[in-house]
């Protein structure tokens, strides 16, 4: 045997345990050629047997047999020995003290768990499909290839003859090392297949996982949140409520950290509703969400919430988008504009505008189950997507005024848009269209106090939802002054007498909700 990992290696006995037969026979016949000894597990060996292919059973080397209708055969010393043994004299000599055989070649491949439709009868049997030997074969010879060659696939069958012809017989060191990366990559495919399986039953549930996987995502960030910070995607390995949403960049340059922020936050506004429907988001937070007949009038409404800080937004509609609905973009500088559907005219319009990022991409169903997640302090924070929806026993009326049908649907409508806006959170809503949003302040007061003054005399009349209890009347009587009818609002402040109190004299009709939609 050579003594170290950069010589060839003559290839003097093999192991040979597959389930694909796939162009064993003839690789198998060429190995003999070779006159490399031939070792099979029992279903490999019949068809060699079949074949003319001298063999030997490896149940020759452990001396057990088949137990558990097959589930053990080959972790054994008698197998695993030969082939974990390293090069050199004193390695030979302990095999042969242990009455043990060295292997130059294993030859395996696995179970078809992985390639099993997940609609294929045998599907729900399939655990009876993950294969634990051919792994460990392959793991084991894998580590060892400074003295072993392991072929992990069929499509290897050719490169390995190719290269056994000269020197005759032999293997070198760049081959075995680029085999032995080949098969550490098919087991881990393997494993990530039965971890993918396992956790879309999980899934299925309300559970979260004991572990998460993580790998990169195709394609890289320009930079993260500011141009001196470096930023990385990645994905959950296993399929789930946290896999990614399928989109396409159709336009403009590589989307960055911010962009999928944003591109995020506007989708999931959208996917809220089920007619025509435009959100437009700033630094990951709504300042104009509308519905409308068409998309066109849905982008007009919504781009006419804010006219201020629409500048450089981000865009999302929930229907195709329509060379004509690009006209209601007017002069506004839009930076992302995410759409379900692009057809080829509205693409070809599209190229005319400057700087646009066109992407085709929709938010998972509102039924559909999702996480979310973020870091703090070093962890991983994990929690389901706050999709809970309004009942009508949620409306729960606490004054003497009350809503009127349309400023019921108005209610409904702004708490849908606030719950995607970050706390504190005030939305103001006449129809089904923000006229005044106020997000991310320290007090509820101040949230009041900017959404009003962001409406100004579209606030009167109009309704409120609030992501949280009123803590003071403050904020209630702010929204009295501007001209607002009806506040929805989770309640359960100790106060909340002085709220309700402070709506009554204005005349304010006001729903609580019990449950508050805080978006940290």
């Amino acid at each position: 045997m050579p003594v170290n990992a950069g010589e060839r290696i003559r290839l003097r006995r093999a192991l040979l345990s597959v389930d694909s037969k796939e162009g064993l026979l003839p690789f198998a016949q060429a190995l003999h050629r070779h006159g490399v000894e031939l070792w099979a597990t029992r279903g490999t060996a019949k068809v060699l047997e079949a074949g003319g292919v001298p063999v030997r059973p490896a149940e020759d080397l452990t001396g057990i047999g088949s137990w558990f209708d097959g589930r053990l055969k080959t972790l054994h010393p008698g197998i695993l020995g030969g082939i974990l043994a390293p090069p050199g004299e004193p390695a030979d000599q302990e095999l042969a003290r242990r009455e043990l055989r060295r292997f130059d070649l294993v030859v395996v491949n696995f179970y078809p768990f992985d390639h099993l439709p997940p609609d294929d009868p045998a599907a729900a049997d399939r655990i009876d499909l993950i294969d634990i030997g051919g792994l460990t074969l392959a793991r084991s010879a894998a580590k060892n290839h400074a003295a072993v060659t392991v072929v992990s696939d069929p499509s290897e069958y050719p490169g390995i003859l190719e290269e056994l012809e000269a020197p005759p017989g032999t293997i070198g060191p760049a081959t075995r090392r680029r085999l032995a990366g080949a098969a550490f990559a098919r087991v881990a495919a393997y494993d990530d297949a039965i971890a993918r399986a396992f956790a879309r039953e999980a899934a299925s549930g309300e559970g979260f996982p004991d572990e998460i996987g993580f790998r990169p995502s195709p394609g890289e960030l320009r930079y993260g949140e500011n141009p001196h910070q470096s930023a990385r995607t990645y994905v959950a390995q296993a399929p789930g409520p946290l896999s990614p949403w399928s989109m396409s960049l159709k336009l403009g340059e590589a989307l960055s950290y911010n962009n999928l922020l944003d591109l995020d936050a506007s989708l999931s506004i959208v996917a809220e509703f089920p007619t025509p429907t435009a959100a437009v988001v700033k630094h990951g937070n709504p300042s104009g969400v509308a519905s409308g007949e068409t998309i066109r009038e849905a982008l007009e409404r919504a781009l006419a919430s804010d006219r201020v800080a629409r500048y450089g937004c981000a865009i999302a509609v929930n229907r195709e988008l329509d060379g004509d609905d690009l006209e209601a973009l007017g002069g506004v500088f839009v930076d992302l504009l995410a759409a379900p559907g692009i057809n080829e005219s509205t693409l070809v319009r599209a190229r005319k505008r400057a700087k646009l990022k066109l992407v085709v991409a929709s938010a998972p169903a509102p039924d559909t189950p999702r996480w979310e997640a973020r870091t703090a302090a070093g962890h991983l924070l994990l929690q389901q997507v706050d999709r809970r929806q309004l009942a009508p026993e949620d409306f729960r009326l606490v004054t003497t005024a009350k809503a009127t049908p349309h400023e019921s649907c108005s209610l409904d409508f702004a708490w849908r848009v606030v719950r995607h806006a970050k706390s504190n959170a005030i939305v103001l809503a006449s129809g089904p269209v923000t006229v005044g949003i106020g997000s991310g302040q320290p007090t509820r007061v101040k949230a009041v106090e900017l959404a009003v003054e962001v409406a100004g005399e579209r606030a009167k009349g109009s309704v409120l939802a609030s992501d949280a209890f009123f803590p003071f009347a403050d904020g209630v009587e702010v929204a009295a002054r501007a001209g607002i009818r009806a506040i929805i609002q989770p309640g359960g402040s100790v106060r909340d007498a002085e709220v309700i109190a402070a709506a009554e004299k204005a005349g304010i009709a006001m729903y609580l909700t019990g449950w508050r939609v805080f978006r940290h």
